[in-house]
Parts: structure tokens; sequence; C-alpha cells
């Protein structure tokens, strides 16, 4: 268990259990914990380790152990795959390179079959297109022709016939040996786990679902599900989510807009990632972008910031300053507010590949679904042009889509959203 941190709902669960059954073993969970992961702080961590500390109860309660292996998962999964005599290793899908890394260096070390399951698209990644997606409307006829064949109900995980003897895991032992950067601290406004994903799921479609499409644009509006968080740590199927929106009585147009960005626009970012392999790197975007930026290399910057800088919200504009601060204060921003929030980095920086590198860094460190590939595609749409198309041409942006202050301000009321995140 890795991306996909559940017990319900999941794929590369049901297809480990159904595996055990044909060959009549037992069925062990085991989640590598690494010493370190993309650079990880705290607040990261405690989401996972709460959300695997609930796992575990439930996993428990159908006689399934999960085990928390701590240290280097190339050395460590191999080490108990041979101790336990393990007939095959079941895995779930990431197309990041710090995850393809462990699986092959894994897979070289083993004598039995490891499998390979994208419990985190509907459509499996690999599956939806075999090359890198030009745009959502290149990948969208693909993933909408097999969409009838991928989402289906899911049968229920069957409890293993035995009680577990493996011991429960020590979490807060766990916890206190942490090495995660503590100066990025736990959120408090989101609980971490299966229960708070389905029930915030479930208050989504109730309260915000309907007017979804004309509000999800406007940060004041509080229109948005909250779901990437979960999504991100795999505590909630986006296939089990897209079947209830579905199932909803919400205008139509509302749930056609969630389930694009739900379904289209996630899993292009998986494409991204999977045939991009410089997907986190000012490397990964196309060359038009390229092109375009280093001609306005040379073009003068009204204002100019360091990392620190903008990371301290130590910036002239407020607004920029409030969508930091919501960064770092709620560990998400709005996704209107991320796609301004990078595209003036890249304004006020003093190179395109210094305003990526920043961009990506503080998502990472800050965001709860950082270290995802809906940042890095996020990150580079906006500072990169990577799904879109050249636009008209002015300083700095050469041809990328440009954003302002003042177009926020014809969106939502701009005053309001600095208030409540500058207090």
């Amino acid at each position: 268990m890795s991306r996909d941190q559940r017990v319900r709902h999941n794929w590369a669960l049901l297809f480990a259990r159904h595996k055990a059954a044909l060959m009549q073993t037992p069925l062990v969970v085991v989640f590598t914990l690494a010493p370190s992961f993309l650079g990880a702080p705290l607040r990261h961590y405690d989401f996972m380790l709460k959300g695997l500390q609930e796992a575990e109860t439930d996993l428990r309660s159908l006689s399934i152990p999960l085990l928390l292996l701590q240290g280097e998962p190339t050395e460590e999964l191999p080490r108990f795959a041979t101790a336990i005599n393990a007939g095959i290793i079941v895995t779930d899908y990431s197309p990041l390179h710090i995850s393809r890394r462990w699986k092959n260096t894994i897979a070289e070390q083993l004598t039995i079959p490891l499998y390979e399951v994208d419990a985190h698209n509907i459509v499996p990644c690999w599956l939806a297109s075999g090359k890198l997606e030009y745009s959502a409307r290149t990948i969208r006829p693909k993933i909408n022709a097999l969409l009838g064949d991928f989402l289906t109900p899911f049968p229920e995980l069957e409890p293993l016939p035995t009680t577990p003897r493996e011991p429960l895991v020590e979490w807060e032992s766990v916890r206190q040996k942490l090495h995660a950067n503590p100066g990025v601290p736990p959120v408090e406004w989101l609980t971490p786990g299966e229960k708070a994903a389905a029930d915030c799921l479930n208050s989504f479609i109730q309260q915000k679902l309907s007017g979804y499409a004309v509000q999800r644009n406007d940060p004041n509006a509080n229109a948005i599900s909250n779901l990437s968080p979960y999504l991100h740590f795999g505590h909630i199927s986006a296939q089990f989510i897209a079947t209830k929106v579905m199932a909803s009585h919400a205008p139509e147009e509302d749930r056609k807009a969630f389930l694009e960005e739900l379904i289209v626009r996630r899993e292009l970012s998986d494409n991204f990632c999977t045939y991009n392999d410089h997907y986190d790197s000012y490397e990964g975007i196309p060359n038009w972008a390229k092109e375009t930026l280093t001609q306005h290399s040379g073009d003068k910057r009204e204002y100019l910031y360091t990392a620190e800088e903008f990371e301290r919200s130590a910036t002239h504009e407020p607004l920029w300053n409030a969508a930091q601060h919501e960064l770092v204060q709620s560990g998400k921003i709005h996704g209107y507010m991320r796609m301004y929030w990078a595209k003036k980095i890249l304004e006020w920086s003093r190179t395109p590949m210094e305003a990526f590198d920043i961009a990506i860094a503080l998502n990472d460190r800050y965001a709860l679904d950082g270290r995802e590939p809906n940042g890095y595609a996020g990150v580079a749409w906006s500072i990169g042009g990577v799904h879109d198309r050249p636009w008209f041409e002015r300083e700095v942006y050469g041809k990328i889509r440009y954003m302002n202050a003042n177009g926020c301000a014809r969106k939502f009321d701009v005053q309001r959203y600095i208030k409540r995140w500058m207090l």
C-alpha cells in the first residue's frame, strides 16, 4: 500500500485479496515508511499516518494485518518478502520518479511476480493513452471511450478466515521518531482518513455541488469539494466519487463540470507525469513555451523577489500575499488562485527556470496535495503552457497565458479574500 491508502474501493487491495484466495495463502498489507519522501514536512506525515492508523483498524476488522516497515523501501520490502516467503507482491500505481525507481529496483531483486494496479485513476493510465497527450481536448475522447468499461461498482472486500497474529503498530512511537520538518505544522481544519473523506464527499454533494459550475472559480464562495488532500493520500477513490456524483440530484451542468475536473483533468496530470521524464522541472514544458519565455527573458521585471520573500508573503501585492497565506495556513490554495499565484511567481522572478523551481518547492512544502501529478501539471500549465496554447504576446510572459489582479477582481470580491487570509 503506497499511493492509495484506503481499505474500501481499492482495486489493488481487491486484486491482492483475489490472488490470496486463489493461492490459498494469507494476505498481509505493508506500508514502507521511507526516511524522507521528496522533503515532505510534518504536516504531510501527520495527515498520512493518521489515515494509515485508521486503515489498520479497518483492515483488522477484516482479519487482515497492516505492517509498517521503516527504512528504504528498496531494502526493506525485498527483505520482508524473503522473510515471510511471499508468493507475490501487489502494489498500487504512481507515475512519480521516486516510486518508479523503488519499484524497478525492487523488481530486480525479486524472484516472485510483482503486480502493479492503477487504483488511483478510473481508466488505468497506460490504457487511457500510450503517449504524452497535448491537452484535455486530446485525452478526453480516449478516456470517455473507456469509461463504460471501468466505471463499475466495487465488489466487497472479503475478510480473511484467520485472525491476525501480528502486533498492532505503535503509531505514537513512529511519530516521535519522524525526521520531518516541524516548521510546517499539521492542519486542524481537515480530519484525515477514509471516514472523514466519505463525510466530506457527502457534505459536498448535499451542500455545494449544485451551483458548482458557476461558483467554483470564486474563492469566497466555498463551493469547492476539499477532496484533493484525500485523493492525494488515497483516502478516497476517484471512481467512488464519480459514481456518487453521477447518482446525485444536482443539475447536469454542475455534475459535468465537477466530473471534468475529477476524471479528465486528473488523469491528464497522471499522463503528463507518466510520459514526461521532466514533469517536475522547467525542461518538461513544450518547446513553444521555452522559445517564447527565452525571447522575453531579458524583459524588465517591475518587481523581483527571492524564494525566501515569496515564502514569507513579502511581495508588494496583497492579493498574492493572501494566496500564499492561504497555502501556508490551510495547506491548500483555491484552484483559481493557485493559477494566479504561480503566474505571478513567473512575473516576479529573475528567470522562468527560477520561477518554476520556486513554485514547485512552495507547493510541495505546504500543500497537502503537493508532490502530486496535479500539482506538477498545474505549475507547468501556469508557468510553462503545458496543456495550453500560445496566447497574445506580452512582456515577460511571452505567449504564456496572462492573469492579473484586475481579472481576479472581475470574478470575485478580492478585498474579501484578502481580509480573510491576511488577518
